[in-house]
């Protein structure tokens, strides 16, 4: 009756992995850009969270991809505008 009673814990496996030779431990999740984040560090509240992101705001980035990126988006509307056939006569009287 006392066995029936106790309950059996799980079993545990020692795995080690055969080929992996880095450091740190294998398994632990973790993404690749989250150490040049400001804000995946550990800011607890909102508050710390809002002004971190606000002061990655205000950092200058790189003027180049600026610039691509306007280039880029640029392109992509006016190459939407094309496909539904926008007509720019509309925005003067001729």
């Amino acid at each position: 009756m006392r066995n029936f009673l106790k309950l059996r814990g799980n079993r545990t496996f020692e795995y080690k992995p055969r080929y992996y030779k880095g450091d740190g431990s294998p398994y632990k999740i973790e993404h690749k850009l989250d150490k040049f984040r400001s804000t995946a560090t550990t800011n607890r509240g909102l508050k710390n969270k809002f002004s971190s992101a606000f002061d990655d705001l205000k950092t200058e980035g790189d003027r180049n991809i600026k610039m691509r990126f306007i280039i880029i988006l640029a392109v992509l509307i006016l190459l939407f505008l094309f496909i539904i056939d926008f007509d720019l006569s509309i925005f003067y009287s001729a």
